[in-house]
């Protein structure tokens, strides 16, 4: 053995005491230290309150974001125990904030129903915390201990008397760990905020933000059946009233509220101790099932299918349908890749005969509305066998067989699908500058004729017959509907580059929308962009600048100096650049800007879609006013 070798032996060995862990791995604990880790501290400090709320404790709950992006949260719970922990010589509320996994979620005495996806609780927010604060009164008396990076800095005090109950806790998250950002964002925290509202019937739930005075109070005595209205807002309704099912089995909570709406897409929202189950699980498995099987049932009941071999699929059932599952369960397990999808067996079954039992007696109960669900259903059957028929033109057998593509496309040489790029660009000239200013070797170009068509107001066999969406569908090669696989796709980047006038934005939002409805596992895979082509072009000597926004185009000016005559040209479309400008502005990956298209919160991307795309004017009229003043460049 050399011996310049270092030596390993029980000296590299390193244990990391209590909150050091988690400082050293952030990640492991929060999921991340970007924006979402930020804002994951909240919901560690809230979902304590929430899981008073649950027990029966507590319905009150303010979140108040300050002008330093400090948060404090205040309940009207029982308040942490300040008693001496007889095990670790220190007091509870010490132990809850200084020890990993300590608190009354464990062992099943303190909560029968906790939320919090992990589980690791205040600690972690303390740990990764510059300050931490908490004020708890209990017991006749406020009390109160502060900490630093997870440390105590004098043990607990009696900092006054009181009859009220609670726990106040403020924390300003640490620069040292959110190197990315410590702002917070007065949108994520509301929409969440406002979720937990719902899903919790009477519970009060505030958010105020001092850094703007914006505040927001929510409270929703129906709970769920008021979080369906509230998604189906934007549509028509079938049925004035959502459908709405509670009932506990074996120690589980089940609330389910649904209703059907005119539109042709589903929207079903599952959660498991208020998490939202991303990736469903067997709460969701379990609705879907009694949902299709009673609906056949009640078909053949009433004559409505004849043969006994027919069959409404779960499709078509769903099609229209807004629903809320719910379930609190005492010990639940999460699976699946980001951990959001409920594993537990035995929910499936009880979600599966509550809701059947009660869906049942609904439709024997409302036979207009059951007629109205039963039409739906058919013609979406119909429907769906004439888009199978459509499908079979979209089909590609293999990655090699070209003759089955566009003939528009211009297709790369590169078979390698994670470098492969598409762009799908609009009109023919700006089709023609991308085609010869673009690396052949790795770069597609797809031209668009005019506008796709507006998915959100068709269903999918009518979509299969528009051309320039078979086109799309064909060329990435992952089929759509029930033949969708993602594994064939193409391309692992989809580039959207369009004019950046008013018809391009429309033109890229009925992409975006057709992508959102059709293929939403290709925004999820993070394949879908949004390509940033410039609006101005800066020339002074031959010197030629891009500018993507008037502050870049002025800074520009200036950087060559005071009284400079300069030439400037603003684009209002991709045709106006010639191939080497459209290369070096907008394609040519060492330069250019892309924007990815990601969704953080479906259920606000579905309403956003629903304003700006459906039948109803009344919501884009009142989206437009409301934004009305952020406009710059409108163009008439």
């Amino acid at each position: 053995m050399s011996m310049n070798q270092p030596t390993y032996d029980e000296s590299q060995i390193q244990v990391l005491e209590g909150l050091e862990a988690v400082r050293k791995r952030p990640g492991m604990y929060i999921g991340s230290t970007s924006a979402k880790g930020l804002h994951h501290l909240v919901w560690e400090v809230v979902d304590n309150s929430i899981d008073e709320a649950l027990a029966g404790f507590c319905d009150r709950i303010q979140v108040i974001i300050h002008e330093d992006n400090s948060i404090t949260v205040i309940d009207n719970g029982r308040g942490i125990p300040v008693g001496e922990n007889v095990k670790l010589k220190k007091s509870t509320l010490e132990v809850v904030m200084t020890v990993l996994h300590a608190g009354g979620k464990f062992g099943g005495g303190g909560y029968k129903v906790s939320g919090g996806l992990h589980g690791v609780g205040i600690s972690v927010v303390n740990a990764l915390s510059e300050r931490v604060e908490v004020t708890v009164k209990r017991d006749g008396h406020v009390y109160r201990q502060e900490y630093r990076r997870g440390t105590p800095q004098y043990d607990i005090q009696i900092i006054g008397d009181s009859e009220e109950t609670g726990t106040t806790t403020k924390f300003l998250p640490d620069p040292e760990i959110f190197t990315e950002t410590t702002v917070y964002d007065y949108t994520t925290l509301l929409t969440r905020i406002r979720e937990l509202a719902f899903l919790n019937k009477g519970i009060e739930l505030s958010l105020l933000d001092e850094r703007t005075g914006a505040s927001n109070t929510f409270r929703y005595d129906g709970g769920i059946v008021e979080y369906v209205k509230y998604l189906n807002e934007k549509k028509e309704a079938l049925h004035e009233e959502p459908i709405y099912v509670e009932g506990a089995r074996d120690m589980i909570q089940v609330e389910v509220a649904l209703q059907y709406n005119d539109s042709y897409t589903e929207n079903i929202y599952s959660f498991a101790n208020n998490i939202n189950t991303h990736e469903g699980g067997t709460h969701e498995s379990g609705f879907k099932s009694a949902l299709t099987r009673i609906i056949n049932d009640y078909a053949r009941k009433t004559g409505v299918i004849k043969d006994s071999n027919s069959n409404l699929t779960g499709d078509d059932v769903r099609e229209g349908l807004t629903a809320i599952i719910s379930v609190k369960i005492p010990e639940p397990q999460f699976e699946g890749q980001t951990k959001t999808k409920l594993g537990n067996s035995e929910v499936r079954g009880i979600v599966e005969s509550l809701f059947g039992e009660k869906l049942q007696e609904f439709l024997d109960e409302n036979p207009a509305v059951s007629r109205k669900v039963l039409d739906k259903a058919l013609q979406a059957s119909r429907a769906r066998e004439a888009a199978r028929k459509a499908r079979e033109l979209t089909r590609r057998k293999s990655a090699l067989e070209v003759s089955a593509l566009p003939g528009k496309l211009a297709d790369c040489s590169s078979k390698d699908a994670s470098i492969s790029e598409l762009f799908i660009v609009e009109g023919d000239s700006a089709g023609g500058s991308a085609k010869q200013g673009r690396d052949r070797h790795f770069q597609a170009i797809l031209p668009l004729r005019g506008k796709i068509l507006n998915v959100e107001k068709a269903r999918l066999d009518r979509i299969l017959s528009n051309a320039e969406i078979r086109a799309i569908i064909t060329a990435l090669g992952t089929g759509i509907g029930d033949d969708f696989d993602i594994a064939k796709a193409r391309y692992h980047k989809v580039v959207i580059m369009t004019d950046a006038d008013v018809d391009g934005a429309h033109i890229r939002t009925l992409l975006l929308t057709f992508f959102y409805r059709y293929m939403r596992k290709i925004i999820d895979a993070g394949f879908i962009y949004i390509a940033q082509p410039p609006l101005f072009k800066i020339e002074r000597n031959k010197v030629i600048r891009y500018a993507q926004s008037e502050k870049e185009r002025d800074d520009i000016i200036a950087s060559f100096g005071e009284g400079v005559k300069v030439n400037v040209q603003r684009y209002k479309g991709l045709g106006e650049m010639n191939a080497t400008q459209l290369w070096d502005t907008t394609m040519d990956p060492e330069s250019r800007s892309m924007l990815q298209v990601t969704i953080e919160d479906a259920i606000l991307a579905d309403a956003i879609f629903d304003t700006l795309m459906g039948d109803n004017v009344e919501p884009r009229r009142d989206f437009i006013q409301e934004h009305a003043q952020s406009v710059r460049n409108l163009d008439i």
